[in-house]
Formats: structure tokens, C-alpha cells, sequence
């Protein structure tokens, strides 16, 4: 019996987040370029979007591309965002016939033009998807996005807009770029390391944690539904005990 007839349609995450890694690892293995890895990595995002699509998933959130990540070499980051801009202009008519819509969050102005323009069509495009919402994190990580909220605050508490000291939490995440969804419920990361290197810190306080050796460019549909079988095994208490969240 596949993974897939297995799931319990009624108790999915409603947002599954994904550390895209191993891409270089795997291009290595098999004696080629790092870009290699990430050209065939664009076979498995394909994949687990229509596995999300699938099943039921509400957002999907993939780790493109972190702030860290423009101090690799010149050429392969230029390579990634030549290979950004040829994924959205060939995914764009499917993700809409899909229902699939796509957000992207993250330091949007630092990426060039060419990427603003690409994502922000490919945006509207998909403006009036119902189905899944895809979010690319790009120019991405945590410590970026709480400080730009705090100097959003800070600057909306000099002009007299904002009472700081009766500010609570629902308050301040409506200051961070994914104030419009979700926390996400299951965090998959792939390529055999144990981190979240900086990603979606704040919101990940209470996802349940989800690590593979598979490398990014072989991981399929099968591999994300076995990740979401075992997030159905198991049991989130959110600080609480197991008989209090246990069903009477």
C-alpha cells in the first residue's frame, strides 16, 4: 500500500514548509556541476506541489534562495537566478491551470529586475488560484525578516501610529512578511542535515521537525507523503500535557 492511501485527509498540515538542500552534494556524486543539482532540483518542486495539490495542502512554503546564500561564488548565484526566471516563465501557465497560486516572500527589491518582473507576472497570473498557495522564500531569512519588522514598528511607533507598550504578539506578526499565512505544522528538510538555518524562526515554534538524507533533486511525491505520515503519528501537545489534548 503506497504512502499516499495512507494519509488521513481530514488531519493534513494545512502548511508544509521545505529546506531545499543537497542540491551540490548530489550534483557532486554524480560527477557534474553544482548547477546541475539545482536544475534537477526544479523536477522536485514540481513534485511536491502536485503533491500538495493532491491531497489538500493549503501553502507550501519552499526555501529558494536565503540572504546567506548571495555569498556563494558570482556564477552560481547568477546561475540560480537565471534559473528562477526560466522556471516561473515555464511553470506559470501549469501553476494556474492547477489553481495553484503563487507568494513570494522575503527581501523582493534586493533581486534583480529581471526576477522582480518575472515573479511579480507570475504573481498576477495566478492571482484568482483557490488551490494551493505556493511561497517562495527568496532573499529570505528569519533574522532579516524580524528586524525589518522592528523597524517597521519602531518606525510606526516615532510617528504616533503605533502604542509599543500594548503591543502583543498578533500585533507584531502582522509586521513580518508572512503575516498572511499560516504557521506552518510540518517542516521537512532534506539532504541529511539536522538545522533550520534560519528559517521561519519565529514561526516554527511549535512545527513538528522533519529531517531526510534524500537529496533535494531525488526527493518525489512518495517522500513527502511518508514525511506527512509521520507528522500524523505524532502527537502535539503546544506545551501542553497529553491528557489535555487527547479527546475526552
Amino acid at each position: 500500500m503506497d504512502s499516499k492511501s495512507l494519509i488521513d485527509i481530514a488531519h493534513l498540515p494545512r502548511h508544509v514548509a521545505i529546506i531545499m538542500d543537497g542540491n551540490g552534494r548530489w550534483a557532486k556524486e554524480k560527477g557534474e556541476d553544482r548547477i546541475h543539482g539545482h536544475q534537477q532540483g526544479v523536477i522536485s518542486v514540481r513534485e511536491v506541489v502536485e503533491g500538495c495539490g493532491e491531497i489538500g495542502v493549503e501553502y507550501l512554503t519552499l526555501y529558494a534562495f536565503s540572504t546567506e546564500n548571495w555569498n556563494r561564488p558570482k556564477y552560481e548565484v547568477d546561475a540560480l537566478m537565471e534559473l528562477l526566471v526560466s522556471t516561473i516563465r515555464r511553470e506559470v501557465d501549469d501553476l494556474k491551470k492547477n489553481n495553484v497560486r503563487l507568494h513570494v516572500i522575503g527581501d523582493f527589491a534586493s533581486l534583480p529586475e529581471i526576477c522582480q518582473k518575472e515573479l511579480k507576472e507570475g504573481m498576477e497570473m495566478t492571482a484568482s488560484g483557490t488551490g494551493l498557495n505556493l511561497v517562495l522564500a527568496l532573499s529570505y531569512s528569519a533574522r532579516w525578516e524580524i528586524l525589518d519588522a522592528v523597524k517597521k514598528i519602531a518606525a510606526e511607533a516615532a510617528a504616533g501610529k503605533l502604542d509599543v507598550a500594548g503591543m502583543d504578539a498578533k500585533q507584531f506578526e502582522q509586521f513580518l512578511c508572512t503575516a498572511p499565512y499560516p504557521d506552518p505544522e510540518l517542516m521537512i528538510r532534506t539532504g541529511g542535515e539536522h538545522r533550520i538555518s534560519n528559517f521561519l524562526l519565529y514561526q516554527m515554534a511549535y512545527t513538528e521537525l522533519y529531517f531526510t538524507d534524500i537529496h533535494w533533486p531525488d526527493f518525489r511525491k512518495n517522500h513527502l507523503f511518508d514525511a506527512i505520515l509521520n507528522y500524523q503519528q505524532r502527537e502535539r501537545r503546544f506545551g501542553q500535557t497529553s491528557e489535555q489534548v487527547k479527546p475526552q
